[in-house]
């Protein structure tokens, strides 16, 4: 129990790494899942075929290989990242291909009709997307995103491979210290759950906040 004590402060040290790499991965990847949406509504044949290639590459592939080809293999063509980049680059690449195919079906959701009320309104297409689309679009994906959040989360583990000291990696290193795997392990297990609990508690204060705002 002493041992559990005295290394809480390293592995609340190691939660913040964990929860860095998970917010700066999903505000790119909420970025980069727009814009792959977009192209893959669009009419421009080149956008969209490279957006779908995109998608079905890192859909089809395991997030763990993604990050080896970024971490291992890009150095082989001079390209080079220390390991707290390459997570966050791969991270962020692989939410981006799951988020975009949420916004895509939000985008596609909304009634077509309000496309046209904006365009005789003189809107031009960006801006009708921008100030009316997207961001009904959002709120329909809100739980979506709340949902890729809690399990980009937890896949920031996978990022131990490359030696990111996060929160599994830095219990790795304890356990090697003290022969305890259980106890660690558990508690590692617990400071996951507490923290997609409480996202999951904002993410369902959010929704209800812009259901009432909707409502009104």
């Amino acid at each position: 129990m002493d041992q559990i004590f005295s290394s809480l402060p390293i592995l609340l040290g190691a939660t913040l790494v964990t929860l860095t790499l998970a917010v700066v991965s999903m505000l790119i990847g909420l970025v980069i899942g727009i814009f792959t949406a977009l192209a893959r509504i669009s009419k421009n044949k080149i956008l969209y075929n490279l957006s779908s290639t995109y998608v079905s590459i890192i859909r089809g592939t395991p997030l763990l290989v993604q990050i080896y080809v970024i971490y291992f293999g890009l150095p082989q063509i001079g390209i080079h990242f220390n390991p707290i980049t390459s997570g966050i680059i791969a991270l962020s690449i692989n939410v981006g291909a799951y988020l975009s195919e949420s916004f895509r079906a939000a985008i596609q959701s909304v009634d077509k009709g309000q496309m046209e009320a904006a365009s005789m309104l003189g809107m031009t297409y960006s801006q009708a997307m921008r100030r009316i689309i997207i961001p009904q679009s959002i709120r329909t994906a809100l739980p979506t995103i709340g949902n890729t959040y809690i399990g980009l989360l937890k896949d920031t583990s996978l990022v131990s491979v490359i030696t990111v000291t996060e929160l599994l990696q830095t219990t790795s290193l304890i356990i090697a210290r003290t022969f305890e795997p259980l106890p660690f392990y558990l508690l590692a297990g617990l400071i996951y759950w507490v923290l997609s609990m409480v996202f999951t508690l904002l993410q369902t204060r959010l929704e209800m906040r812009m259901s009432r705002h909707v409502q009104l």
